[in-house]
């Protein structure tokens, strides 16, 4: 069972973090994990890509995955750069932090490969924002990931979670994580 995700931000978005937060995650399941990430340019706001890979086995690569299961955009200003969606599977997922629909986004002519409930919006700046008073949506999309694909559990994220960030901050943050989920899995979700 092998499971990779690429993550696609800005650089002060947490997407490094965020790779490495589901790693910890799987690896507390007992699964192996990899996360490592990609960039050109170490500033604020410049396009960073990283990845993570999930496998019951040992993990031989170490290259950039270009084929994931899912895709998780951090900030929706990068969906139109080139690569971005490159080698989404077809029984992948997209998810895109934006208060806007799948519908207002154009998502499904994006990934037109995917099927509608596969393709998922989530505010998660927004959450953020309200919880944290940064707009941080790493903890947010990583709850909703965890409630689309089931590669980890909500418990072991949020476990990884307060384990990064401490007390008050990781408490804040694995109840962004649950508040993600819920919103990609029920309640307000945004779906094509």
């Amino acid at each position: 069972m092998t499971f990779e995700v690429r993550f696609h931000g800005r650089g002060g978005q947490g997407v490094v973090t965020a790779a490495e937060l589901l790693s910890v995650a799987a690896f507390s399941q007992g699964l192996r994990a990899l996360a490592f990430p990609s960039f050109g340019s170490e500033r604020t706001g410049a396009p960073v890509v990283s990845y993570c890979r999930i496998d019951d086995r040992p993990i031989r690569a170490h290259d950039p995955v270009t084929e994931p299961q899912a895709v998780v955009v951090q900030d929706p200003t990068l969906l139109h750069l080139p690569g971005v969606l490159d080698g989404l599977t077809d029984d992948g997922y997209l998810l895109v932090n934006s208060s806007g629909s799948p519908e207002t986004l154009h998502l499904a002519a994006l990934a037109p490969q995917l099927e509608p409930r596969r393709i998922v919006t989530v505010a998660a700046t927004d959450l953020a924002r309200a919880a944290l008073g940064r707009p941080l949506p790493n903890t947010a999309l990583l709850g909703a990931l965890a409630g689309l694909t089931g590669v980890v559990s909500l418990t072991s994220l949020q476990a990884a979670i307060r384990e990064r960030f401490g007390a008050a901050a990781g408490d804040l943050n694995a109840e962004l994580a649950e508040r993600g989920l819920v919103l990609a899995t029920g309640g307000s979700r945004r779906r094509a």
